[in-house]
């Protein structure tokens, strides 16, 4: 309750409820119980003034002898805690207090109501000059009724104004609770903000430049490290992965459940043992040279044996000159396998090397001088060892002008050509193919009508020309160079040291001192990866994980079966046929299940041995095993627990002719995914991954092969037409995008931008049925994201990397994946629901108006 104010500062003037009257006015207003009176003099002296109460004058003196004095000049409205002291007073003495005529003095009482004033006299006051009274009425009548018409404006003014306030608290206190409840304050939560605080950049617009803004902040704060040509989140699990090897293979105390694990430690040991490799030197390939007859860089040679070294070099050593011949499944009858043939033979990673020299210069440069130090390095002579490796780049250059480049190749329909053995003495009569064959195949039986695929006719027929018109002495030069390059890794630091300059020069690295350990962890998982993928999958990969990932995979399925039923360019027949196809893909999640069987394992590995501190050899032994088990697949049908990735490796693939996805253990961790992030997350990470391998079985090659893996026309001729216009402006989308000045090569990059494109689309989809399911999740705390635009920034930050200009041409005329940047801006561009959660304007370069869709 508000209780009126009542101040004497003009002489025979007071001030109530905030208005100056006189005194002879002021006796009409009738005060009760409830009625504060406060006096003040000025400058603490008591005004000798007179005040009527109920048209009794009471002069000053007396109202100092009836009141209770408080020691502070409180303006008592102000002051709730001195109301409720003195209405606690009232209440205890009220009963107490006479009549107004019997009544000579009240008990004096200050704010702390448990001490009586004793020590101030009559007549005396505070140095604020302040007096509080409370007096009874003569009658009891009521408080409100007795008010003035503006004192109840007022009062009813201060009351709503009161319920105003408590309102906006309750309503404030409410959103607090909703907003907290909203929010994932986890401690999960929390690091996984940090990290995506760290790598956003908030100075950029998303609708102008998304991947700068999801990823500047970590490109700010992570240059390319020493010894790398790039580096990204991709690199940093890699590296995390390859410490777990490291930890598995060097404990001497570790419990092996199978043979085949002790032989990977023992092969990686014989790795480490860089002072038996240093003791050795060159020996073990010059040893291996005269084995095969020897090498005109190192030492004379004048032999025709040009059949006995092809058959060699292919068959024991696992190396393809000319071109390159492997098992698998036919693509036409994916329940066998079969013989297949593929041209190869180029030193450098692209033709485009070679044939834009200019533009190579440098490159073609290191690569002569790496071959001439290798060549001496191993015994020659250094200018008789320069001009003898120009003329092995020479070849490999005229064998790039006939290499079919691989964007001209994506139509398999067009490339697959099935022929019998005996026939491909029509395509390259140079090679004796039968011999080849049984020798690379030794010891299955191979005959004429040996089925072979061949997926370079033209090649073949141009390469046994270049063969027939080179010489004899080049030609040995050449196959024996594929060797040295192939095995000089793995001999003493000069050849390291060499290979490393080489690397600096092709890729832009900078001081490049890779651990030793690395190199050994890598080889080791390259070769015996499934026995070392046993030891990791049993140190880090739950199967609450593999629960939870075929569980998304089951979701994109459906999301992208949904989104079939919104193709306006696909007709009906087609359709049905490519919904049936999505549904029979296989899952293959974290690890082939023989590993996880010692005995499985140790048969795989039966016939390869280790010998310690013996390195070259261990390597060697392995080459010869290699082609043993290819042998062995050859009268085999396909087997779809035999993986082409390791446990530990940090990628997926689909797989054409098994119609099978393919996610291993080492992909499965953060950021990709873990099982304490946000849903959003792990479908913007591991989720796009899953959508975009999904997406493959229906890319512009992927298409091509049915839901049992086989290579067949099951299209109908208008959905193929109006495919390939769909895919049209994709091709030309991301040519259009530049990395230093250089194009994207958009029909070399088309499968696996298609795969992009509809895996971020599925994904996200899946989300949102996740979503409609099991409700909205919590936010975040401090990014001022939704959960939907956090699904997106999941997904660019997956692909934040750095890459040197070397690194980044290579990429350009390499690789079938566009660079990181484009990945990210060409999908979100694409994307619809992109542009409405970041509220991105049309026109905005994230929200252009032409956008491409395929699935």
């Amino acid at each position: 309750m508000v209780v009126g104010h009542i101040q004497t500062s003009r002489l025979g003037m007071v001030r109530k409820w905030g208005r100056w009257t006189d005194l002879n006015s002021f006796a009409a207003t009738k005060l009760y119980c409830t009625d504060i009176h406060i006096i003040t003099s000025q400058e603490g002296t008591l005004l000798n003034d007179v005040v009527y109460n109920h048209g009794t004058a009471v002069s000053s003196f007396a109202l100092q002898q009836r009141h209770l004095v408080t020691r502070s000049p409180i303006r008592l409205h102000y002051n709730e805690h001195l109301l409720v002291l003195v209405m606690r007073w009232w209440s205890s003495h009220a009963a107490q207090i006479p009549d107004r005529t019997k009544m000579s003095s009240y008990k004096r009482a200050t704010l702390d109501e448990e001490e009586l004033v004793d020590s101030i006299h009559e007549g005396e006051v505070y140095p604020s000059g302040v007096q509080v009274n409370l007096r009874r009425g003569r009658h009891r009548s009521s408080c409100w009724t007795d008010r003035t018409h503006v004192e109840k404006r007022l009062l009813v003014l201060v009351v709503v104004l009161a319920i105003g306030l408590l309102a906006c608290l309750l309503s404030l206190v409410i959103q607090y609770r909703k907003t907290d409840n909203r929010t994932c304050l986890s401690e999960s939560c929390i690091s996984v903000t940090s990290a995506i605080l760290r790598s956003l950049d908030r100075s950029v617009d998303p609708c102008e430049d998304f991947y700068s803004y999801a990823c500047g902040g970590w490109i700010k704060t992570n240059p390319v490290p020493d010894g790398h040509s790039r580096w990204g989140t991709f690199n940093e699990l890699w590296e995390h992965n390859q410490a777990i090897m490291k930890h598995l293979l060097e404990n001497a105390t570790m419990n092996f459940s199978s043979v085949a694990e002790h032989k990977a430690q023992r092969y990686y040991q014989a790795c480490l043992n860089e002072s038996k490799i240093e003791e050795l030197g060159a020996k073990p390939l010059q040893n291996l040279i005269e084995k095969l007859g020897g090498w005109n860089v190192t030492g004379p040679w004048e032999k025709d044996n040009f059949q006995e070294m092809l058959e060699a070099v292919t068959a024991y050593y696992r190396i393809s000159p000319f071109f390159s011949v492997f098992v698998s499944a036919d693509s036409k009858n994916s329940n066998s396998n079969v013989i297949q043939i593929d041209q190869s033979g180029l030193g450098l990673p692209s033709r485009e090397y070679y044939l834009n020299r200019t533009a190579n210069e440098k490159v073609l440069a290191g690569y002569l001088n790496f071959m001439v130090q290798l060549g001496v390095l191993l015994g020659g002579e250094e200018n008789i060892t320069r001009a003898q490796m120009e003329e092995i780049l020479d070849f490999e250059t005229a064998l790039a002008n006939i290499t079919i480049p691989q964007e001209k190749r994506r139509d398999e329909e067009l490339i697959y050509h099935k022929i019998t053995a005996g026939e491909l003495k029509n395509l390259m009569p140079v090679v004796d193919w039968i011999s080849f064959l049984r020798t690379v195949f030794h010891p299955v039986e191979i005959n004429e009508t040996e089925p072979v695929v061949v997926y370079a006719k033209e090649y073949l027929m141009d390469v046994s020309h270049l063969i027939n018109r080179t010489e004899k002495r080049i030609l040995n030069n050449y196959m024996m160079w594929n060797l040295v390059r192939k095995t000089s890794s793995l001999l003493d630091q000069r050849f390291q040291d060499a290979e490393e300059k080489f690397i600096e020069v092709m890729y832009g690295t900078k001081k490049t001192c890779t651990p030793r350990w690395k190199l050994c962890i890598a080889d080791t998982d390259n070769n015996l990866g499934f026995a070392l993928g046993a030891m990791f999958v049993k140190s880090t990969f739950a199967n609450s994980s593999k629960t939870r990932a075929v569980q998304m995979i089951k979701g994109i399925k459906n999301a992208f079966e949904e989104s079939l039923k919104t193709l306006s360019w696909m007709d009906e027949e087609t359709r049905k046929a490519a919904k049936e196809k999505a549904e029979a893909i296989y899952d293959m999640i974290g690890y082939p299940n023989f590993i996880m069987d010692p005995k499985e394992l140790d048969k795989v590995f039966n016939d390869y041995d280790v010998i310690s501190d013996l390195y070259f050899e261990n390597v060697m032994m392995f080459y010869n095993f290699s082609a043993r088990v290819t042998s062995d697949q050859l009268r085999k049908p396909p087997n779809k627990d035999q993986w082409s990735m390791t446990p530990p490796t940090v990628n997926a693939y689909y797989s054409p002719t098994k119609n099978e996805i393919v996610f291993p253990a080492g992909i499965l961790q953060a950021p990709f995914y873990t099982s304490s992030s946000p849903t959003a997350l792990n479908f913007g990470g591991i989720g796009v991954v899953m959508g975009h391998e999904l997406t493959h079985a229906f890319d512009d090659q992927g298409r091509e092969y049915d839901k049992d893996g086989n290579l067949r026309p099951w299209w109908k001729n208008s959905s193929v037409e109006a495919f390939k216009k769909q895919t049209e402006c994709i091709t030309e989308q991301y040519s259009s995008y530049k990395v230093n000045g250089e194009a994207v090569n958009g029909k070399h990059t088309l499968g696996e931008n298609i795969a992009d494109n509809g895996g971020l689309k599925a994904a996200y989809r899946a989300y949102q049925n996740w979503v409609k399911e099991n409700g909205e999740e919590q936010v975040l705390p401090s990014l001022g994201l939704t959960n939907d635009q956090l699904f997106f920034v999941g997904f660019a930050q997956v692909w934040c990397s750095v890459r040197t200009p070397e690194s980044s041409h290579e990429g350009i005329i390499t690789d079938p994946h566009s660079p990181s940047r484009y990945r990210v801006i060409g999908s979100v561009s694409n994307s619809r629901e992109f542009s409405r959660h970041f509220q991105c304007p049309q026109g905005s370069p994230m929200n252009p108006p032409k956008k491409c869709e395929v699935w």
